[in-house]
């Protein structure tokens, strides 16, 4: 039995609601995250997935986005 604190590793890495989506997307790049966690002051409010950020992207922004997330 293994608690989900046992599996997690450094600090958690999240965007606060008010953030822009530019905010979100260099936060994904420079901690290499494909998921952010989004808070309100304390309270978690919803999380932004890499998918989330493509939809908002142009066709050709698309794959070098997800490639510098994913590396």
């Amino acid at each position: 039995e293994v608690r989900a604190g046992e599996m997690a590793q450094g600090e958690a890495v999240t965007i606060g609601a008010d953030d822009s989506i530019d905010e979100a997307l260099r936060t994904m790049k420079s901690h290499g995250v494909r998921r952010l966690p989004v808070i309100d002051g304390h309270d978690l409010v919803g999380m932004i997935s890499q998918a989330d950020i493509a939809l908002s992207l142009s066709a050709s922004d698309v794959g070098e986005t997800v490639a510098e997330i994913s590396e």
